[in-house]
């Protein structure tokens, strides 16, 4: 009676789901690199161009997510989160050896390897959550896109307030951190977290209750975290009592599939003695008979499959599944990537240099913007999310249309850092963070739509290579270049600068970048409006249907 739920279960499915959740609040630590940055400047010497290489070498490691995008179709996910852990000990426990000052600094390129390292793992446990998870829960790809990538958001303002309230901003515990947790999160994941085929029963509304309530944790901790961070320095009592609070509010999920095993089990004893049943269920064969062929597939899915029966081979259209060669052939595609280069290259420029820039704007402490871009990057993607899932169900909004407000909204967040008057740098920090986040928690259920889930894995990590690639772009040679024409040498051989002008021509060009963005996702949203509208009928039809059929058992 009191044995664990087997992964195979609706409970077993919620419990894979929460310690997705826990791998997504580690799996962040790419975005830390501000927090020691300064350490590695310093201790090995490193120039701004050469320090925005070293991120850019971490970014690089993204690239080499199309491995894990391949592996993601022919390796189960406990081996996908197994070799995500192990490289990221590998890599961050290397850089750790260097802060510490264990051993003597490694040579660059050594450095790049390790750092590249650290990057990479987090593709395999991205990877292994989202395709696991998106196939779980196909039919809120939405809501369970806006929580996995809002924990993502969390990981970076949870890393860095748990090690300012545990070591003092002490850099190399912090690296630590980011080597060990992982390993021992991911080995609770790799028991519970299992692709489960789909259920045949009426779950939908149940599921968004559900993810409600896993929301509402999420924002609990994230204002948790504001508060702590904008209450200014805590004595060690207090900062331990934090840390404690913050364990628990993050194992908060896990209420979720405690309750439904609760319910499980009540419902079984009740209906031990009872033929409702048998009753319930040759009803709902009878209900689901005719639509069970194209559950888990779009209008268009469907269409295809018609076509196919009748042996006519074809292109496959918008929002049926495409190889990775067929979805490179579409206009629509392109369009989408070059989209989210302009945003999530942007921003990692901005999370890359967040340490120099408030440096440059007078600010002794710049783990705050930090957390503040982390944080209020888990509202973009938490509530986009949910919200876009509402309007899609609601009246068939396109999601691209959401990405096209937030590169509007991250081109005036960039005009207000440019100006660099006081407390701009806070004001563009939190606009950055919402877009930015918005930007990934749309663009995953957005890709899973136009271009199918059976390659998702490898579609995902083709797309994101332009984390790697802007980074490349924007930070390392835009913002490196433009740092370090306006900088003076220091004796240590480094240089530094001063002043809102460091950064202002950075932002006006990547201000532009926006533009052209928020130009695209219109766009895209345009050529795929009736696609998002044959999603809204699916959805629209199955809820009727769903209504039936409570009606048909009640009588």
């Amino acid at each position: 009676m009191g044995t664990l739920p087997s992964p195979g279960t609706e409970v077993g499915k919620w419990l894979g789901f929460v310690t997705a959740v826990w791998v997504q609040c580690i799996s962040g630590n790419n975005y830390t690199f501000s927090n020691y940055s300064d350490a590695l400047k310093s201790l090995m010497g490193l120039t701004q161009l050469e320090l925005n290489n070293l991120s850019v070498a971490k970014d690089i490691g993204k690239a080499f997510g199309i491995l894990a995008g391949l592996a993601s179709d022919r390796l189960p996910t406990p081996i996908l989160l197994l070799i995500g852990s192990l490289e990221g000990l590998i890599g961050y426990g290397a850089q750790w050896l260097v802060v510490r000052q264990t051993i003597p600094p490694l040579p660059y390129w050594q450095m790049c390897v390790f750092l590249c390292m650290g990057g990479n793992s987090t593709t395999w446990m991205n990877t292994a959550v989202l395709v696991t998870c998106i196939r779980n829960f196909r039919r809120n790809r939405g809501p369970v896109s806006g929580i996995l990538k809002g924990y993502v958001g969390l990981s970076t303002a949870i890393f860095t307030d748990l090690c300012s309230a545990l070591f003092t901003e002490d850099p190399a515990s912090f690296i630590l951190m980011l080597a060990v947790v992982p390993v021992g999160v991911c080995a609770i994941a790799m028991i519970f977290l299992r692709e489960t085929p789909p259920s045949s029963t009426a779950v939908d509304d149940a599921e968004s209750r559900y993810f409600g309530w896993i929301n509402v944790a999420a924002v609990v901790i994230a204002v948790y975290l504001l508060v702590f961070d904008l209450t200014g320095d805590h004595g060690v009592i207090i900062s331990r009592i934090f840390s404690v609070g913050l364990i628990v509010l993050i194992a908060a999920p896990a209420i979720v599939p405690a309750f439904l095993w609760f319910k499980v089990r009540s419902a079984s004893m009740r209906a031990a003695n009872s033929d409702l049943e048998v009753a319930r269920n040759q009803i709902q064969e009878q209900l689901l008979a005719g639509s069970r062929a194209d559950e888990n597939s779009s209008p268009a899915e469907a269409a295809e499959n018609g076509t196919q029966e009748k042996g006519l081979p074809r292109r496959p259209e918008i929002g049926e599944d495409h190889t990775i060669w067929e979805a490179t052939r579409r206009l629509e595609f392109w369009i989408l990537f070059v989209s989210f280069l302009c945003g999530v290259g942007t921003g990692m420029a901005v999370m890359n240099n967040m340490g120099q820039m408030g440096l440059a704007m007078g600010y002794s402490d710049v783990s705050i913007f930090v957390s503040l871009t982390s944080i209020w990057g888990f509202f973009g993607r938490i509530a986009s999310g949910s919200v876009s899932e509402y309007f899609l169900k609601k009246s068939g909004t396109p999601r691209p249309l959401w990405n096209a407000a937030s590169q509007i909204f991250m081109a005036v967040g960039y005009v207000v850092m440019a100006m660099a008057l006081p407390g701009s740098l806070y004001i563009g920090s939190i606009v950055v963070g919402i877009c930015y986040g918005v930007r990934l928690a749309i663009s995953v259920p957005t890709l899973s739509e136009l271009f199918g889930l059976k390659y998702y894995g490898l579609l995902y990590n083709v797309l994101i290579l332009n984390l790697p690639l802007g980074s490349f772009l924007f930070s390392g040679l835009l913002a490196g270049l433009l740092y370090d024409a306006q900088a003076t040498k220091t004796p240590s051989g480094g240089n530094t600068c001063v002043g809102g002008h460091c950064y202002r021509l950075v932002f006006v060009i990547m201000t532009f970048a926006c533009i052209v963005g928020f130009g695209l996702d219109v766009l895209l949203a345009m050529r795929t409006r009736n696609v998002y509208l044959k999603i809204h009928m699916s959805k629209k039809l199955k809820k009727s249907g769903r209504q039936q059929q409570q009606q048909a058992i009640k009588s």
